[in-house]
């Protein structure tokens, strides 16, 4: 303040101060320009905005209503708080006992006021100004300056932390985007001073009151669902039922036509099985418990399930708002009423519809053909192809019998003494345990893991196979140490399986060959680049899995001394490496001793500890394939005819093996 308007003032005070009494009463009745010759200008006593504040809602009240202390000058330099309800009583009141106003009775330092709703105190406007913060069109973005400041919400404990990024996405969102203000906005459903939790039976968004609330904009809606047998649900007090934001969403509500809604066509059979398929609602209410599974197996389903949008889907069938149970007259699927519900995509569709079964597949059909027809389809396929796998599988048996003597009869070079034949059929019996017990704990609800449904505990049961397997593995692997290092058959072996540079040139040459660039298959010792690959890398595979399986197992001693992140990275690198290992086994091993045209329809030395014959690649196969070259030759006919090169080899080792008195074995000349 100037000390010419200080002086004016002391003045003022002293004249009036020297009236009699009851003039002075009359005097000091402040008004606003009173206040003003201190707030007026900036620097001294607080500010304020002259302009500002005869434009506002409180611009012809005086000071002194709102701040009763400041009267009478010189007023004391702390003033309590200015107590809105003093006029506002009954917004006051609202306010209180909503969740805002609790939380300022808490004293939450966070918890909104008046001010930061309605903007500073001199400056309020009313809400028909569009600049006030409360005027329609800048509610959601006021909401949102709270509701949307993460580190301002994080200790609210709200379902949802930015809500307004929600709703401007919404149907809602986008059409006041595009300047629609008739749309419902934060207030709309919220309220406005009296803001209630969600949980609050006064809340305009508690769950039972949720269908009124959208029904101010939606009346016809409203309307439809209130004959429903889910509002019936809501009236009787079931909390299960579903309103309005169970279906389309709270403030992400999207289109129909959009297909990231709940509504969508592809999408709206998930919504109502999240209620349908649900077995505490089902048995509580005794609703059927199959009408989810039935719809999928049906033509729609299926069609649904590829991804068809015009298909008929639950609302297509049900309605929309106004769904009735089927026993309802006034019902869409009320068998009165199938034919022209059916007639909206099958024009002519006849009343006859009435006598079958909508909700039911082929093998739970209440039709007694019907059922006929499947029991005697059932059983013609489980003869017919029954019958046609039995007499292959004893084709195929017999034929391996017969492939067996003729090959282990032209045995032309021994591979593995009875120790390694053994330890190669307990590595496939525990590999196969393992595999199949480890990937049935990973998918468990797969077909191939029924079996280990049977047992009374099926983890329990399926833990205790794939442990012992282990165990006997790792035994496995302890004896194979001992043998290839503490045997002399076991040294050489070792010494055979060392991996050199000839390998990657064999590799090269056999691409070579494959490819038709050279004419002749490269030469191998005794085990070639495919074979010790194979054995190494059950080797190096056989070390991860029992390092990680270990760790698995005796799952406190890793938690106790390792992070959890280290349980986590065993659990993957078990699995992985198992799915690895299997792949490995069908792709690589498989191939060169099962479907190699070569050795099919199987390489017998893992029983007989024989190779058949001598494959491409050995050292004699260059001249084996020279004498194996078809020569003409008269037949009985006069005709020339072939022998196939496989069958002059095979000649030409059953030829040999005579003469040389056949190979012997380490076991054989022991």
């Amino acid at each position: 303040m100037t000390p010419a308007k200080t002086s004016l003032l002391a003045a003022f005070l002293l004249v009036f101060t020297c009236l009699p009494g009851p003039l002075v009463s009359d005097a000091v009745s402040q008004s606003t320009g009173d206040c003003l010759m201190c707030h007026s200008e900036e620097g001294g006593a607080p500010f304020v905005d002259v302009t500002s504040l005869k434009g506002s809602a409180h611009g012809g009240v005086s000071c002194v209503s709102c701040h009763a202390q400041a009267s009478p000058i010189p007023h004391p330099e702390k003033l309590t708080p200015v107590n809105c309800g003093s006029c506002h009583s009954s917004e006051t009141t609202q306010y209180l006992a909503g969740q805002h106003g609790i939380k300022v009775g808490g004293e939450r330092s966070q918890a909104e006021t008046c001010g930061d709703c309605h903007g500073k105190p001199h400056g309020i406007l009313p809400t028909s100004d569009q600049n006030s913060p409360v005027y329609r069109s800048r509610v959601p973005s006021l909401c949102a300056s709270c509701h949307d400041n993460s580190e301002r919400m994080k200790n609210t404990h709200l379902a949802q932390k930015r809500p307004y990024n929600s709703y401007m996405e919404s149907v809602h969102g986008k059409a006041f985007d595009r300047g629609n203000e008739r749309v419902p906005v934060c207030s709309d459903c919220h309220g406005l001073h009296r803001l209630l939790s969600a949980s609050d039976h006064g809340s305009e968004i508690f769950r039972q009151n949720v269908p009124a609330t959208c029904g101010r904009c939606h009346g016809k809606e409203l309307a439809a669902f209130d004959k429903s047998v889910h509002a019936r649900a809501i009236r009787a007090g079931i909390d299960e039922a579903p309103v309005c934001t169970d279906c389309h969403g709270e403030h992400l509500i999207l289109s129909s036509k959009n297909p990231l809604s709940l509504i969508y066509p592809a999408t709206i059979e998930k919504t109502c099985s999240s209620c349908h398929d649900a077995e505490r609602i089902n048995s509580a209410y005794e609703l059927p418990n199959d009408r989810s599974r039935t719809y999928d197996q049906s033509y729609h389903g299926l069609a649904a399930r590829y991804g068809s949008i015009t298909v008929a889907n639950c609302a297509s069938c049900h309605g929309n708002h106004d769904i009735l149970p089927s026993s309802d007259p006034a019902s869409s699927v009320n068998r009165a009423n199938l034919s022209a519900t059916c007639g909206k995509c099958h024009p002519g569709a006849g009343t006859k519809l009435a006598r079958g079964y909508v909700h039911s597949t082929p093998i739970t059909s209440k039709n007694t053909v019907v059922r006929y027809v499947i029991t005697f389809y059932l059983l013609l396929i489980t003869l017919v192809i029954g019958g046609m796998l039995l007499h292959n599988v004893v084709d195929f048996l017999r034929k391996l019998v017969d492939h067996f003597r003729v090959m282990k009869s032209h045995a032309a070079e021994f591979r593995f003494v009875l120790s390694e034949r053994l330890q190669h059929v307990v590595l496939t019996i525990t590999f196969v345990v393992l595999a199949y017990s480890g990937f049935a704990r990973r998918f468990p609800d797969a077909w191939w893991s029924s079996p280990f449904r049977l047992f009374e505990d099926p983890s329990s049961a399926r833990g205790l196979i794939h442990r012992v397997a282990a165990a006997i593995f790792i035994a496995l692997c302890l004896y194979h140490i001992w043998f290839i290092l503490l045997t002399r058959r076991g040294r050489e072996q070792l010494g055979e399986l060392k991996p050199g540079w000839k390998d990657f040139g064999d590799l090269l040459s056999t691409a070579k060959y494959n490819a038709g660039i050279s004419k002749a298959p490269p030469q191998f010792g005794r085990y070639n680049y495919i074979e010790k690959s194979e054995y190494w890398a059950l080797v190096w595979g056989s070390v991860i899995m029992i390092i990680t399986g270990l760790g698995l197992v005796f799952e406190n001693f890793t938690l106790r001394y390792f992070p959890l992140w280290v349980a986590e990275l065993f659990t993957s690198i078990h699995f992985y490496e198992a799915v690895l290992a299997t792949l490995a086994i069908l792709v690589w091993h498989f191939y060169w001793t099962v479907f190699d045209p070569h050795v099919y329809p199987m390489n017998w030395s893992w029983i007989t500890g024989r190779t058949a014959e001598k494959r491409p690649g050995k050292a004699e196969s260059v001249k084996l394939r020279e004498k194996s070259k078809p020569e003409p030759r008269q037949n009985g006919g006069g005709s020339k005819a072939t022998e196939s090169p496989r069958g002059v080899e095979s000649q030409q080792n059953t030829q040999a093996a005579p003469e040389a008195g056949g190979p012997q074995s380490p076991e054989e000349r022991e």
